[in-house]
């Protein structure tokens, strides 16, 4: 009985949403319509400035050419916690003063020191890349991003090797490990 009630009700008061909807007229839609399109159209929302991007910005001016005797050096395997540490040669055989305005490592494991003033055509400058392995195992490539006045403007550098894990360094506990349950069986 109370089921049968509730859906006259549902029924009803669909019914009477229907034709309220209905009951509007074909004056008051073009009201509507004629108050839309007589509204004065507004300028378009002006772009909001982007964020810059986590890349350095290029020095700017004119841009020159800038090479390594090596880009990539193998420190081969060293043991998880040591410090590996390598100089980058490199020399200006552009036309124009070369300015470093960037190095970045790929992680805060990878620290790159650098020239920052500018190397002039003809001379040679270097870039002195750290490598810190602690808390790091297994194969390992450390790219070094640097930023000039090249073309293009960043140029890549990369300290690679194996870390193997310290043999004397403690096991690693876990603090809130779940113990192990004590499973009986009775027979």
């Amino acid at each position: 009985m109370k089921k049968t009630l509730f859906s006259g009700l549902l029924l009803m008061a669909l019914s009477l949403f229907m034709v309220s909807c209905a009951n509007e007229t074909s004056a008051d839609q073009a009201a509507a319509r004629a108050k839309v399109e007589s509204t004065t159209p507004t300028a378009p929302a002006t772009p909001t400035a982007q964020p810059a991007p986590n890349t350095p910005a290029a020095p700017v001016g004119p841009t020159t050419v800038m090479e390594f005797g090596e880009t990539e050096f193998d420190f081969g395997t060293v043991t998880e916690g040591e410090k590996v540490s390598h100089t980058y040669a490199f020399k200006n055989t552009g036309s124009e003063p070369l300015i470093l305005s960037n190095a970045k490592g790929s992680c805060g494991c990878t620290v790159p020191k650098w020239p920052k003033e500018p190397i002039a055509p003809g001379a040679s400058g270097e870039i002195t890349v750290e490598f810190n392995s602690k808390n790091k195992k297994g194969p390992r490539n450390q790219k070094v991003t640097i930023t000039a006045n090249t073309e293009p403007a960043q140029t890549f550098i990369y300290l690679k090797g194996n870390v193997e894990p310290d043999p004397n360094a403690p096991a690693p506990t876990t603090p809130n490990a779940p113990a192990q349950p004590n499973i009986q069986i009775n027979q």
